[in-house]
């Protein structure tokens, strides 16, 4: 989302750093650029007004601009208001002391705000039992939705049939569900709109009153910029918002509510919407987001992604591959792909890596390139993938065959497995001498 963004900052704190002293001038001509390019990414104008100030402020003190590295101070300067602009550190979910906790979802008509129910409940799954409630009962196709959806994930659902205009009467059915079903989470999806009005903020605030929830989160398409703000803002001052849910932060929006919305309501941003599967969410880190707004990376986004992806028992085995001197086949290759697909987008995980943005690679990697990696294994035998030597021409068009791909993609996979044997034979050689690869991966 912020690759334009990021790549304008790039360039204009590299000529400071270029610079051996920093007068007052080159901070405001370099911060009029800043200005443009948040302006650009569509950020609100008060917001940047207050931001540019904030660093201005700091950035011609005599401690930057009688530094050593004044371009790297002023960098610094810039990434912290930035982080502070969307909050330091995460801010978890309220969860009552006396169940049921109840979380109202709210939010525009077309926001994802069906589907990210389904996602939170998905994501609460691990520690509670969640139940999700249809309300938007002016959509039967809403209510279908959230039905699917809640069965893909393996989520209590609970509905009424198509017809029904009472949505307090529904919420009473969702407690009495709740209580003999021993749930204690109930996620409200209510109605949508294409636009606020005052229908839909009746109906809202009928339901606060009849049910306090415990959070009631805000689902915000990202790609809607600073109308995003303006709807956070009329949401806020109708019903106490306790937080917002951004939906895809994995698009090519220019990501200006993502900077803004929590600074103009005050309400902080819970978690993000990362992509389309049940489990594309996580919690929004504002130190992380403000990282890879600066071209930082994510290093600890990335290890988080690595843990999920990879159970225990795989990582033992990769170890021992490694430590034995067992030969790395393509049965390891395999597993290793799969785990890969695991942790979503690879160009989204490249651009988690510090630095990656500089590199003059490709960064629009096709995701089918590890699906048919992996197909091309697949199509393989036993003996083939444990001793990938045999494959000589006639396997080779067989494999092709069988993977729906073709010889010259075959020939492709089979070079790029030499080179990751000759790679793990090294890191084997180096765990012989005192590098313990056990405690790298164990880690």
């Amino acid at each position: 989302m912020f690759e334009a963004l990021r790549d304008r900052l790039d360039s204009i704190f590299s000529k400071l750093k270029n610079k051996g002293k920093l007068s007052e001038a080159d901070v405001d001509s370099s911060l009029r650029e800043v200005r443009k390019a948040l302006l650009e990414a569509d950020v609100d104008y008060k917001v940047v007004k207050t931001l540019t100030e904030n660093i201005r402020a700091r950035a011609v003190g005599i401690d930057v601009l009688s530094s050593i590295t004044p371009g790297q101070h002023v960098v610094s300067i810039v990434y912290e208001e930035i982080s502070t602009l969307m909050g330091h550190d995460p801010v978890p979910l309220k969860i009552s002391p006396k169940p049921p906790t109840v979380i109202l979802m709210v939010g525009l008509q077309g926001c994802g705000k069906t589907t990210t129910t389904v996602k939170l409940a998905k994501r609460l799954q691990s520690g509670h039992k969640p139940l999700v409630v249809a309300c938007d009962l002016k959509r039967p196709a809403a209510i279908e939705q959230l039905k699917v959806l809640s069965q893909q994930a393996k989520i209590p659902f609970y509905g009424v049939q198509s017809g029904s205009t009472d949505v307090i009467s529904v919420i009473k059915g969702a407690l009495e569900y709740a209580e003999s079903h021993l749930i204690d989470i109930i996620i409200i999806d209510t109605a949508g709109r294409l636009h606020v009005d005052d229908e839909l903020m009746n109906e809202l605030v009928s339901i606060h009153e009849f049910i306090p929830p415990t959070e009631t989160l805000l689902v915000v398409d990202a790609m809607t910029g600073q109308e995003a703000v303006k709807v956070a803002s009329a949401f806020h001052e109708k019903i106490a918002l306790t937080g917002t849910i951004l939906t895809k932060l994995d698009g090519d929006a220019r990501g200006g509510c993502a900077l803004a919305i929590r600074s103009v309501t005050g309400v902080p941003v819970k978690f993000a919407g990362v992509g389309e599967g049940i489990d594309a969410i996580e919690l929004f880190d504002g130190k992380r987001m403000a990282q890879r707004i600066m071209g930082m990376g994510d290093v600890a986004g990335l290890f988080e992604k690595v843990q999920q992806a990879i159970n225990e028992n795989e990582a033992e085995k990769m170890v021992d591959v490694l430590t034995s001197g067992k030969s790395f086949n393509l049965e390891d290759l395999l597993t290793q792909f799969q785990q890969i697909s695991k942790m979503g987008p690879l160009g989204k995980l490249l651009e988690m890596i510090p630095g990656f943005n500089k590199l003059n690679v490709n960064k629009d990697i096709d995701p089918k390139v590890i699906k048919h990696n992996c197909a091309i294994i697949q199509s393989m035998t036993l003996s083939e993938r444990r001793n990938p030597a045999i494959i000589k021409g006639g396997r080779r068009r067989r494999i092709a065959l069988g993977s729906g791909t073709t010889v010259q993609k075959v020939n492709q996979l089979l070079a790029q497995y030499e080179q990751m044997k000759k790679l793990y034979k090294q890191l084997g050689k180096a765990g012989g001498h005192g590098f313990s690869l056990k405690n790298l991966f164990g880690r």
